[in-house]
């Protein structure tokens, strides 16, 4: 058993979800309130240590005044135990699980530890199959991943993705060294693509969303 996972990103008409700089400011201010009521819905927020060490997030909900946050689970996919100790996500704003490899250093491990949940599944990578039956375990039924662009490729080829949300956004950045999407090792043929069947799609503001089934 693993928790829904739905993969949520905001990208420009070519697929980029960031410059070859880092820069990502991408969709408007109504679709930062849909990823917020999402996060809402879910038990838990993944990121990549990419993504993490890139942008430092805090992987929670955006409240208004007055409003009850019940911050999701926060998790981290960090083969090497690359986490800065002073990482927002390390913060007592909600729980955090780290997870790492049986390769990360037991000294890094020990002090990350006393900071968050740490998870040992994988040799020299997580095995992410294994970190998504070890999530479903401790009651995360539901999981919103937020990238990076290798994560996103490593979930997707497990077939450990279950939905795609995309918020695309009127303007074109390029880059052969900007991140798309979707990076890693990709396929070689078109038919070994991960098959995607619409749902949903309506304009929000100047941008499209879209909505996939995968199947």
């Amino acid at each position: 058993m693993k928790p829904y996972v739905i993969l949520n990103a905001a990208m420009t008409l070519d697929g980029k979800i960031a410059t070859k700089t880092g820069s990502s400011e991408i969709s408007g201010q109504e679709d930062l309130t849909r990823v917020h009521k999402l996060r809402k819905e879910v038990d838990a927020i993944m990121v990549g240590i990419n993504t993490l060490l890139v942008d430092d997030p805090r992987l929670t909900i955006h409240k208004l005044p007055g409003e009850k946050s019940d911050n999701p689970v926060r998790i981290v996919v960090d083969s090497r135990g690359r986490t800065p100790f002073d990482a927002r996500i390390l913060n007592d704003e909600a729980p955090t699980i780290i997870a790492l490899s049986e390769i990360a250093d037991p000294e890094k491990l020990e002090i990350l530890g006393k900071k968050a949940e740490t998870v040992v599944c994988g040799k020299e990578r997580v095995d992410l199959k294994i970190l998504m039956e070890n999530l479903f375990q401790k009651g995360i039924k539901t999981l919103m991943l937020e990238g990076g662009s290798t994560l996103n490729y490593s979930m997707l080829r497990e077939g450990l993705v279950d939905e795609v949300r995309v918020c695309v956004a009127p303007m074109i950045a390029g880059g052969k060294d900007a991140k798309t999407l979707v990076d890693g090792e990709g396929v070689d043929l078109m038919k070994d693509a991960v098959k995607l069947n619409l749902k949903k799609s309506y304009k929000l503001g100047e941008d499209l969303i879209l909505e996939y089934k995968v199947f």
